[in-house]
């Protein structure tokens, strides 16, 4: 699962202007500014400014989608693990996605619907293998071409390379469409849960999961919490907003779900320390000794779980960093 720049198509009109690309709206406030904290690809500072209508998070300004483009590094959708704790590092990976599996299967079993699932920004594929060993059937769908490849060939699952508005899927095909980590890349997240609207079954579900600016995590970290990922994020949902979009879009939520163990501590952790984060550090490609990386990765994963017991807490009380979504076509 990648947190995929899945927007190839010009972005809307109202973003390149400063109006809010959820109502349309003129007004808003600043609230801070930020950089590229985590990969350090431009120095570049951005505002996050809030709609004074629907109070949308969003970016300002947005950029031009070849601007955006030089955001994102190399090997940010997917970093092979090619070091000798590489079955260790799989092994967590597997343990932590067990929310998201769970979650999905949950969603499978009670719609009735027989088919596959397809996971939009599907990464390297790992979510997808893991259901798929569940006996069922799966496909990836991710713009970059070598995620796609890497889920097909590494995890053994179908996967293809391009956008969701033309995807070469027939409608109605699919029981469960999944998007974690996407709508907030996307100049146009309406676009995308259309094409999933479409896409599904009669009664099939939509699970989608983003980053909750209503977090307790944002409240006291600010333009330092992780889930801001400036300039990556263009835009930041609030429940009551992805909620009031998926309705726009013809569905009804069913169910929510607060806590991901995947990201939830490990984003605390980030926004703590961006300079410790594994994935960063290897995707930036910091030169260090293998002492030294596991030193950094050992104190990474001891703040991750002291970060646990906040996460926890916070997402008892439906503030937690992540939120995920299990929708259904409205009647």
């Amino acid at each position: 699962m990648s947190q995929t720049l899945n927007n190839a198509s010009a972005r809307p009109a109202g973003g390149a202007g400063g109006a809010c690309p959820a109502c349309g709206s003129l007004e808003s406030r600043k609230l801070f500014t930020a950089t590229d904290r985590l990969y350090r690809t431009t120095s570049k500072t951005f505002a996050i400014v809030e709609c004074r209508r629907c109070r949308l998070l969003r970016l300002h300004p947005w950029p031009e989608p070849a601007e955006l483009r030089r955001y994102y590094p190399d090997n940010y959708w997917y970093v092979p693990e090619m070091e000798p704790a590489g079955q260790w590092v799989e092994r967590y990976r597997r343990t932590v996605l067990r929310d998201h599996t769970r979650f999905v299967g949950r969603a499978l079993r009670e719609c009735g619907e027989n088919g596959p699932i397809l996971d939009v920004g599907c990464g390297g594929g790992l979510f997808l293998r893991l259901m798929a060993e569940q006996g069922l059937p799966v496909f990836g769908l991710d713009f970059c071409l070598q995620a796609a490849s890497v889920a097909t060939t590494a995890n053994g699952v179908p996967a293809v390379c391009g956008s969701l508005g033309r995807a070469p899927f027939a409608p109605g095909g699919f029981a469960v469409v999944t998007m974690f980590h996407v709508l907030e890349h996307l100049y146009d997240p309406a676009a995308y849960l259309e094409s999933a609207h479409a896409l599904l079954k009669s009664n099939g579900r939509l699970v989608v999961q983003v980053p909750n600016a209503q977090s307790w995590q944002f409240v006291l970290l600010g333009e330092n919490w992780s889930g801001l990922d400036v300039p990556r994020h263009l835009v930041t949902f609030r429940p009551r907003e992805l909620i009031v979009l998926l309705d726009q879009c013809g569905f009804e939520v069913l169910r929510t779900k607060y806590f991901s163990l995947r990201d939830n501590p490990a984003g605390m952790a980030t926004s703590l320390a961006p300079w410790l984060d594994p994935m960063a550090r290897r995707i930036r490609d910091v030169q260090e000794s293998p002492r030294m990386r596991f030193f950094k990765d050992l104190c990474y994963c001891a703040l991750a779980a002291a970060c646990l017991p906040l996460a926890l807490l916070e997402a008892a009380c439906h503030a937690g960093s992540t939120i995920m979504v299990e929708a259904r076509k409205k009647t």
